[in-house]
Order: C-alpha cells, then structure tokens, then sequence
C-alpha cells in the first residue's frame, strides 16, 4: 500500500511541476532575473505549495497517528547550524545556475533532454561527495 501511495503522490507532484511549467529551466531562471525577463509564476507554485501545506498539515496533524506508519516522524532539530547554512546556499547557488531543483528535475527526466540528466548526475554525485565527507568529518572527531 505504501509503494501505490508513494507512486500516487510523486505522479500528483510530477504532474503539477510539469502544468506550472516548473520542470522548464528557463522559466526558473526568468523568475530570478528581476531586470530583465522576470516571470513571477514561480511565486505563485510556492504560494499554492505553501497554502496547501498549511492547510493540510492542520488537519492531518489532529490525527492519533498517519495512515500508513505509526507515528508521525516530524523533525526534532531546529538549530540553524554551518551546514544547514552551507546545504541551503549551495542548492540556491545550483538551482539559480541551472534553473533546476532536484524536485523539479525528476519530471524533466521524461523529457529526455541532455541537461536533464547531466544535472541529475551531478546532483547525484553532489550526494556521494556530501555523505563521504560527513563520514569523514564524524571519523576525525570521533577519533580526537
């Protein structure tokens, strides 16, 4: 049940990244540049994105539990620490030179264009690297 619910929910994101046009690089990069070609539509996916979001968090959260786990699994964390910082420029940094977020991309795959998939193995690899360096940083501190 949880696999159709997973396929169900990336199908409904899939489908609605693809109508507002966000899967399109250019539109991306035209919502960043203010003095020139500046398309706002990108204001208007966050703002649906982040009503719905609200709303559905009120009244999912008044449940005793979620649907397909026993638990809700809600963050604990709420410190704004280096990497955090760090993580979040570097996906600003990649999403305004590409026009691509790693949610937006995975709809651009059908497309089949190239740019789609260098920046898919590039996001990928930006993963590994990440992950190696924090075991790495957890092996040198746990050896001091």
């Amino acid at each position: 049940m949880r696999l159709i619910a997973s396929y169900i929910s990336g199908l409904i994101f899939g489908i609605g990244i693809s109508i507002s046009g966000m899967a399109n690089p250019a539109k991306v990069l035209n919502f960043f540049d203010v003095a020139g070609t500046w398309d706002p539509s990108l204001i208007f996916v966050m703002g649906g994105a982040l009503i719905v979001t609200f709303i559905g968090y009120r009244f999912v959260l008044r449940r005793p539990s979620p649907t397909l786990e026993e638990t809700f699994k809600l963050p604990t964390l709420s410190d704004i620490d280096l990497p955090l910082i760090g993580g979040s420029a570097i996906f600003g940094i990649g999403w305004g030179i590409t026009g691509f977020c790693p949610g937006g991309v995975l709809p651009a795959l059908g497309t089949g264009r190239s740019e789609v998939f260098i920046f898919t193995g590039a996001l990928l690899a930006g993963i590994f690297v990440a992950k190696a360096l924090l075991r790495m940083s957890t092996n040198t501190t746990a050896t001091v």
